[in-house]
């Protein structure tokens, strides 16, 4: 593919088109679709709801409730359950272990209103991390196809290939809010973060 119009996606002068990094393959393997999928879902979202103050974090619209800091929150929080808890068990971590959640509905998202952008976004970059390295070793035992410790607790067979949808379902549904409420916040609208600079 090339193009001899300047775009937005970095392609100038008939030089040939290039993904941007965080594209899954064209032609890779399952496992790779799944994985680069999964980041690119997590760099849109980043992107979307990066560099945001208190006020921009607590902005809703319409009739919802939803907000950018609590997307962050509840995001961080399915990274840390999909990658963690659901595929072998092990506790959460804090804040998850010890939160209300049977006391307060969506705790993930109403708690966020009480954490500082700092924290919001440290939270998420930890959890995609921990997450990122934690599949990757599970991958690395047992591929897709692998039974996950959630199977026990929903007394059915769950494989890791399923956890991984579910996980890439979260992001796609929330990814719609996000694109929704950064608009109203400060008018940015796009499908994909700006093109790397060519070196």
């Amino acid at each position: 593919m090339t193009s001899s119009d300047d775009s937005s996606d970095g392609t100038t002068n008939d030089q040939p088109w290039v993904p941007p990094p965080w594209d899954p393959p064209l032609a890779g393997t399952e496992i790779e679709h799944v994985l680069g999928s999964l980041e690119r879902l997590r760099v849109t979202f980043r992107w979307k709801t990066g560099g945001l103050d208190v006020a921009g974090l607590a902005t809703t619209i319409g009739a919802s409730r939803l907000t950018m800091g609590g997307l962050i929150k509840h995001l961080a929080g399915v990274e840390v359950m999909k990658a963690g808890p659901e595929i072998d068990g092990s506790s959460p971590g804090e804040p998850w272990a010890s939160a209300p959640w049977d006391e307060v509905q969506d705790w993930d998202f109403t708690s966020a209103g009480q954490d500082s952008p700092e924290q919001l976004y440290a939270l998420y970059d930890a959890a995609v991390a921990q997450a990122q390295s934690r599949l990757e070793a599970a991958l690395d035992r047992g591929g897709l196809d692998q039974r996950i410790a959630l199977s026990d607790q929903v007394d059915l067979e769950v494989s890791l290939r399923r956890n991984l949808f579910d996980l890439i379902e979260e992001y796609s549904r929330h990814l719609g809010h996000a694109d929704l409420i950064r608009e109203a916040v400060d008018g940015q609208v796009g499908l994909d973060p700006p093109y790397p600079e060519a070196s």
